[in-house]
């Protein structure tokens, strides 16, 4: 995890200097700071090193120093992308960095560069000759950046804190912003929690023309769902079977690229255990740390199917325990990290486990979003009955249902019984395209209209469907 921030307009190096600082825990190892002499334009970058530790220093340049750039973020194909740059008479300064494959693809590629890139990024780069700052985002969101454009100030930055350090920045709350948020338990791009400052969405590239002070943006790629409507049968479903371990794999090796020391974070479940299987086949038995987090409440703690995962894959592994008094005082620390709020239950564990898996590694591979592609959670599987149920019951006798459910005594279990049946229930109350959408949300529709105090327009305020195809990280 590195930061990345700069602007071009009003402000000066102070600015800049408070944007890194704010951002610094994105980046122990280095702070990079660097001023256009002749235009308005700075750029700031915090370094964690992953690849070419000595070489890779930020803001790099070109040879010519006429193309520079901040970047967070990995390129997995690197490797491959450099040999043919070198064919194709790129000269390297650097022995092995991702970051000066950005620069020489964007000067042999221009803006069509990223279509050729495999891996996570956030990153701008300032070409001197065009004045323009040309920026992008890996085509998930996964790493993060926000901008702000107004007249006389176009800043980013990968936090919003960072962001809001710029003098010139100020936020007020959006309330559009609240009502998304309630709706998606987070605040989707290109929205912010803050009036006029917005996210670059994933997929989705920009330039700044800082001579006409002109912004634009545009998206360079899409996910897009596309059903086979052919027949099925043993033989093509093990095809894709064997289709999908084969780009698994490869996924996770390219994943293993490092300079630094690597783990993985392990919970037992299919997801996370494939991934730790995949790098331990890469690495060797024995090879491969893996963590994970425990709790004292049975009906949450998940820690045994970690250990017997863990031993499947012969690796070493590593537990904590988050007890209750230490997710008291863990929670300080963490909310006020948050930029923006974002119900994730899995926050707490997370943090933890992310800080005693760096007292040995820098980098973990996880399973996070193996849900969302593979219709792994629970609402997706209670589809096929909602319809059902829909179909036989009537609405008069789904209200007495409904009331009668209420009344079912609360447990604090995990999944409990009467939430599955309150929270089914409760998104029968609308149409189908919206069962998915209420069942996930922080709050149903009608209690968000009685939170915001007016009518919500669910097309703007509610996903028409499921939330997990369209978060940004």
């Amino acid at each position: 995890m590195c930061g990345i921030a700069g602007f071009a307009g009003t402000g000066g190096l102070d600015d800049l200097r408070a944007m890194n600082l704010a951002q610094a825990h994105r980046g122990p190892d280095a702070d990079g700071q660097w001023v256009d002499p002749a235009l308005p334009v700075h750029l700031g970058h915090r370094r964690l090193s992953i690849l070419d530790i000595a070489g890779g220093t930020q803001p790099m340049w070109t040879s010519d120093g006429e193309v520079g750039i901040v970047f967070n973020g990995e390129i997995y194909n690197f490797a491959e992308l450099r040999r043919e740059l070198v064919a194709r008479g790129a000269r390297f300064v650097t022995d092995h960095s991702d970051t000066e494959v950005i620069l020489q693809a964007y000067r042999l590629w221009g803006d069509d560069c990223v279509q050729r890139l495999n891996g996570m990024w956030a990153f701008v780069l300032w070409d001197r000759s065009r004045k323009r700052l040309f920026g992008s985002r890996d085509r998930f969101g996964k790493k993060p950046l926000y901008y702000v454009d107004r007249p006389e100030l176009f800043a980013f930055a990968s936090e919003l804190s960072a962001l809001t350090a710029h003098r010139a920045v100020r936020a007020s709350i959006s309330p559009l912003a609240v009502q998304k948020y309630f709706a998606y338990g987070y605040i989707p791009a290109p929205h912010s929690i803050y009036q006029g400052v917005n996210k670059l969405p994933g997929g989705y590239s920009f330039e700044y023309d800082v001579a006409a002070r002109r912004f634009r943006k545009w998206r360079y790629w899409d996910f897009v769902l596309e059903p086979y409507e052919g027949p099925v049968g043993d033989a093509r479903i093990d095809g894709w079977c064997e289709e999908l371990r084969t780009l698994l794999a490869a996924a996770v090796k390219r994943r293993l690229v490092s300079d630094v020391p690597i783990g993985a974070f392990i919970s037992g479940g299919i997801d996370s255990s494939a991934v730790a299987a995949y790098a331990s086949q890469a690495l060797g038995p024995g090879k491969l740390n893996t963590y994970s987090i425990g709790f004292r409440e049975p009906s949450f703690d998940e820690s045994a199917f970690a250990r017997r995962a863990a031993r499947h894959v012969e690796s070493n592994h590593h537990e904590r325990i988050l007890s209750i008094d230490l997710a008291r005082e863990l929670a300080p620390k963490v909310l006020a990290r948050l930029d923006e709020p974002m119900a994730d239950s899995s926050i707490l564990p997370t943090y933890l486990l992310s800080g005693f898996a760096r007292e040995q590694v820098t980098v973990a591979l996880g399973g996070d979003g193996a849900d969302e592609l593979f219709a792994g959670y629970d609402p997706f599987r209670a589809l096929r009955w909602a319809r059902l149920y829909s179909s036989l019951v009537p609405k008069p006798l789904h209200r007495a249902i409904a009331f009668a459910a209420a009344r079912m005594p609360v447990s604090h279990s995990n999944m409990s019984l009467d939430f599955k049946v309150k929270r089914t229930l409760q998104g029968l109350e609308y149409p189908p395209a919206l069962w998915c959408p209420a069942w996930m949300a922080s709050v149903a529709p009608r209690d968000l209209e009685a939170c915001v105090g007016s009518p919500v327009r669910r097309k703007k305020s509610i996903p028409r469907r499921s939330i997990y195809g369209t978060r940004t990280a």
